[in-house]
C-alpha cells in the first residue's frame, strides 16, 4: 500500500480552524494534496438523486475540484 497523499475533504476556506489544521498537517511534512474539496449541499443533492455530482452539475465548483484532483493523480505529480 502506497499513500500518494491526503485529500482534504469538506474544507471550509473561510473558517479559521480548518485552515489551521491543514497548516499543521503540512508542517508535519505529511503529503497533503494541493486540491481541497469544499463542503457543499450539492453533494447531498447528488446522493439523494442517486447521480454522481459530475453528471448532476458538471459546472459546480466541487465537480471542478474533483476533476482537478483526478487530473493531478493521473499526471502522477
Amino acid at each position: 500500500l502506497e499513500v500518494e497523499g491526503i485529500v482534504v475533504n469538506q474544507f471550509q476556506p473561510r473558517a479559521a480552524l480548518p485552515q489551521q489544521l491543514l497548516d499543521e498537517l503540512i508542517a508535519e511534512g505529511l503529503p497533503v494534496l494541493p486540491v481541497n474539496l469544499m463542503s457543499s449541499v450539492k453533494m447531498r443533492e447528488s446522493h439523494q438523486a442517486c447521480k454522481p455530482l459530475i453528471f448532476l452539475d458538471p459546472r459546480h465548483k466541487l465537480s471542478q475540484q474533483f476533476q482537478e484532483l483526478h487530473q493531478l493523480l493521473e499526471s502522477g505529480e
